[in-house]
């Protein structure tokens, strides 16, 4: 399902309203995702992943870095994460499936800081924007 031009704006504001705390969202949605699915935690053995962790926070960084990269391409080709992409399926072999996973938990994590934001209109609109990332993420599998 494409992002309509009132998607984007959605997805736009809210990454804006964000700012520079996009990392302590994503490293939160990252320690839900660990809690509530433990079997996301194998791809990370070798990191600690206790709450709040200064390991969990960069990869909550890096997790930030690359969405807002796909924000910022919106209406730009598709591929702005082939590279991660590849990185994930070839080299670390996560399970695509947890990309999903985080995905929700990240709507979660948004829905409860800005309750006041988090309308039906937006969440539908995040939620196609990270069904296209999660896609972008999963096309190295193929």
């Amino acid at each position: 399902m494409a992002l309509s031009a009132a998607d984007r704006a959605l997805v736009r504001a809210l990454w804006k309203k964000l700012g520079s705390n996009v990392g302590v969202y994503a490293a939160e949605a990252l320690e839900r995702t660990f809690l509530a699915f433990p079997s996301t935690k194998t791809y990370f053995a070798h990191l600690d992943l206790s709450p709040g962790s200064a390991q969990l926070k960069a990869h909550g960084q890096k997790v930030a870095d690359a969405l807002t990269l796909a924000v910022e391409q919106l209406d730009g080709p598709p591929g702005a994460l082939a590279a991660l992409s590849d990185l994930h399926a070839h080299k670390l072999r996560v399970d695509p499936a947890s990309f999903q996973l985080l995905g929700h938990c990240l709507l979660v994590t948004l829905a409860r800081h800005f309750p006041g934001d988090f309308s039906p209109a937006l969440h539908a609109s995040l939620d196609k924007f990270l069904s296209h990332v999660i896609s972008a993420l999963a096309s190295g599998y193929r």
